[in-house]
């Protein structure tokens, strides 16, 4: 132990796990002068095997070499379950990294020759710490490491890899955001899909990565030099920790590469196919909760250990704050696919010391319909994504019946999934859009989804988008229709940062990328998928909304509360110090019906502790064509003095005033009626000082 290569002071040792092989070689691959070199080693089972550990130490090993194993065992897949093969030349599961190669290079070499690499560990990190920023502050920013700057108008020096995102540090900070959050950068094989583009025939490509080759390697394709892969990524994870940026990384510990039965043998199947994955215990076929062929058996105290040093590994070594876990629910089912009670890996991950100052982040569904948002775990440490936050600013924002009660919920940090077991408003990870689905330009611009690209004569993606078009499918250069699309980006945008809960935005979504209705762009490699620069500028005025959006929040705490709100009929809190005021179009009256499209409410900052803050008016109106006039009230007592301004009116087509400061925003008076747009949203906020 610790299974994998490990650097000693006499050697290399080399340790893997297998239970059922009745025979382990290790295979060493160099390169001389006179070409490839192999050398086969079989471990002596007496000497090499403690345990379940195949293990040897090796000395005088060149400095660069590959290595693999070759296991021999009864190949039963019917019956045992056991898949041995060797023919093969598999993976070592705790490799850091695999055989470099650049994006879109076919790997030859996979079940076939050596592919492991032993890396040098060594790196200066400068004094690089973690930046350990509290959950409740946290504005993350999903994005694609590839697709971030691979499109030709990002400028940047190395596009399409982990130095692309690092040269992009600058915008990022000027943008706001305080964490990013990469799509899979752990090895995947590219090349691995087999659709084609029905225009061109041309194979597409495994672009998002959620299929892993291994839980540690990073991806050699991310990198300008594929072989200084680590290096890339940690001077990437530097440069952003410089800038006060988070590194969170999408962890897909649900399934492998492997796929079904079908699939290639790798690692896990060549070596031990019934300890590594969920099999039926009757037919012995591969159990399928992560919709792609195959489930790992997360909660076998095996691949517990693999899944925890893996995590431990991306902290202690490349130095990430975070991880967001894909399809998470599957880390909760039991060895026979059935959903534990307490989880041993879900509470393993929470109280793990070594993860302790680390963000956790739960998909909490599966592709087997497991939907665990609010129940995942009790444990105060996991954070959700909330999916139902999602649904239910969409409902509101298409005018849907019904909405208003649902869309009140989650703009108060959704107490009613998240208030129990000392769990708190930042446990639940707010997003409108993610990299799955439709971008925000998208969701105001198609009612159905338009994924012919993909290959699959548009079967493929999410049917049910709660989405409206604003009036027209796609593109338009009608103008009223373009202003409401980009009024109701702007209102989701209001709701979306100023609720409580951590907010989630997709790289893009500020200055309105398109993928043009694709709801499900896995397989795009093209500009479909990559961020085009030249919106920023073309929708400047949207970004710089966003940017002003963002500081709003980092500026009002009151937007970032610890605790639920407590409830305004509570005896103990009279009117006046009710934290938030719910109101339809006028002060004291509530409408929740089916056939609400409007919704207002107070932030009290008064009752903020320890030292208050400003006070909030938030007017939304869903309504698709109704001009809606608030009744505004007076703020907040027992404070006096204080004054409304109205700093944002998502109607506003000028580019200049969409968020003012108070001192520069129009004074509205106790009383008078404050017009809100169609799909538009109206924020006051009170400063202390005289009538202007």
């Amino acid at each position: 132990m610790p299974l994998g290569p490990s650097r000693l002071q006499h050697g290399i040792n080399f340790a893997l796990f297998s239970r059922h092989a009745e025979q382990v070689s290790l295979i060493l691959e160099r390169e001389t002068n006179a070409g490839l070199q192999r050398t086969e080693i079989p471990l002596d089972p007496k000497i090499n095997k403690t345990g379940d550990v195949w293990h040897i130490l090796l000395q005088e090993l060149p400095e660069k070499f590959f290595y693999g194993y070759r296991l021999a065992g009864p190949y039963d897949p019917d019956g045992s379950g056991h898949r041995f093969d060797d023919r093969l030349v598999l993976l070592d599961p705790y490799t850091r990294a695999i055989r470099p190669a650049p994006w879109g290079k076919q790997r030859f070499c996979l079940g076939q020759t050596p592919c492991s690499l032993v890396p040098d560990t060594c790196y200066d990190w400068e004094g690089d710490r973690p930046l350990t920023r509290p959950l409740k502050d946290t504005i993350i920013y999903e994005m694609h490491v590839r697709g971030f700057t691979r499109h030709p108008s990002s400028g940047v020096a190395h596009p399409g890899t982990f130095r692309g995102v690092a040269e992009q540090c600058d915008y990022l900070r000027e943008l706001g955001i305080t964490a990013v959050e990469l799509m899979p950068v752990t090895e995947f094989d590219e090349n691995q899909c087999f659709f084609r583009d029905p225009d061109t025939g041309e194979r597409l490509k495994d672009y998002w990565g959620y299929n892993p080759l291994s839980f540690f390697a990073p991806k050699s394709g991310y990198a300008s030099e594929p072989a200084r892969v680590l290096d890339e990524f940690r001077d990437m994870v530097k440069a952003l920790h410089r800038a006060g940026i988070e590194v969170i990384l999408d962890m897909v510990y649900n399934h492998t590469a492997e796929g079904g039965a079908q699939g290639p043998t790798l690692h896990f199947k060549g070596i031990d196919n019934t300890i590594y994955y969920l099999l039926d215990p009757w037919t012995r076929a591969y159990l399928n909760f992560s919709g792609c062929g195959n489930t790992c058996n997360c909660n076998h105290p095996v691949v517990r250990s693999l899944i925890m040093d893996s995590l431990r590994w991306w902290v202690v070594e490349m130095h990430v704050d975070g991880f967001r876990f894909d399809l998470a629910s599957i880390l909760g089912r039991d060895q026979q696919g059935q959903v534990l009670a307490n989880p041993p890996m879900v509470e393993m991950i929470a109280e793990d010391p070594v993860l302790a100052d680390t963000k956790i982040i739960a998909e909490a569904w599966d592709a087997a319909g497991l939907y665990q948002v609010g129940s995942f775990s009790t444990h105060p440490r996991w954070a959700e994504w909330n999916g139902r936050f999602r649904d239910d600013v969409r409902a509101f924002m298409c005018g849907l019946p019904g909405s208003v009660p649902h869309l009140a919920t989650r703009i108060a940090g959704s107490s009613d999934l998240y208030q129990h077991s000392d769990r708190r408003p930042c446990n639940s990870i707010n997003f409108i859009t993610s990299h799955d689905g439709f971008t925000l330009w998208d969701l105001v611009s198609y009612n159905k989804k338009h994924n012919r690209m993909n290959g699959e004569d548009n079967r493929d993606g999410e049917n049910n988008n709660i989405s409206w078009n604003s009036g027209v499918e796609g593109e338009t250069g009608d103008r009223a229709i373009n202003e409401l699309r980009r009024r109701r980006i702007r209102t989701m945008a209001v709701i979306l940062f100023l609720s409580q809960g951590v907010p989630m935005l997709v790289a893009g979504d500020e200055f309105c990328r398109t993928q043009h209705g694709n709801n499900n762009a896995w397989c795009q490699d093209n500009k479909i998928s990559w961020i085009n620069w030249e919106l920023v500028k073309k929708n400047h005025s949207m970004h710089q909304f966003f940017q002003h959006l963002i500081a709003l929040r980092k500026a009002h705490p009151i937007f970032r509360r610890d605790d639920f709100f407590v409830p305004g009929s509570d005896p103990d809190h009279p009117p006046q110090a009710q934290e938030i005021i719910w109101q339809a179009r006028e002060p004291g009256m509530q409408d929740w019906s089916e056939q609400a499209r409007i919704l207002a409410f107070t932030l009290n900052g008064a009752t903020l502790p320890p030292d208050g803050d400003d006070d909030f008016f938030v007017m939304l109106n869903g309504h698709r064509t109704t001009l809606e006039h608030f009744l505004v009230p007076p703020p907040p007592e027992p404070r006096t003095g204080r004054i409304w301004h109205r700093i944002i009116d998502t109607a506003d087509s000028d580019s200049t005033s969409h968020i003012l400061k108070p001192d520069q925003a129009p004074v509205v008076r106790p009383g008078t009626r404050a017009r809100v747009a169609p799909m538009g949203c109206v924020v006051l906020q009170s400063r202390q000082g005289a009538n202007r």
